[in-house]
């Protein structure tokens, strides 16, 4: 497995094309690509597909690490 990138750039395609080819969202498709978002199941679908990839082939993991969390726990004053 490697990440939706990796494709893009085998491939030579853009995130413009990826856009257009799959008809997702711009900005959605963008976080995808920059690992800030995991893709739905029906997103994965229909990026595997514009790629010419089966789903199972792309790695949909995160890969920027999430730096702010909010919610209940000690940094708030509240255990949780």
């Amino acid at each position: 497995m490697k990440p939706i990138a990796h494709y893009l750039e085998q491939k030579g395609l853009g995130v413009d094309d990826l856009v257009k080819t799959a008809g997702l969202d711009a900005k959605v498709v963008q976080a995808i690509v920059s690992g800030n978002y995991t893709a739905s199941p029906e997103q994965r679908q229909r990026l595997a597909a514009a790629l010419g990839v089966a789903t199972e082939d792309i790695s949909w993991d995160h890969s920027v690490e999430v730096q702010y969390l909010r919610g209940n726990g000690p940094q708030c004053g509240r255990s949780t």
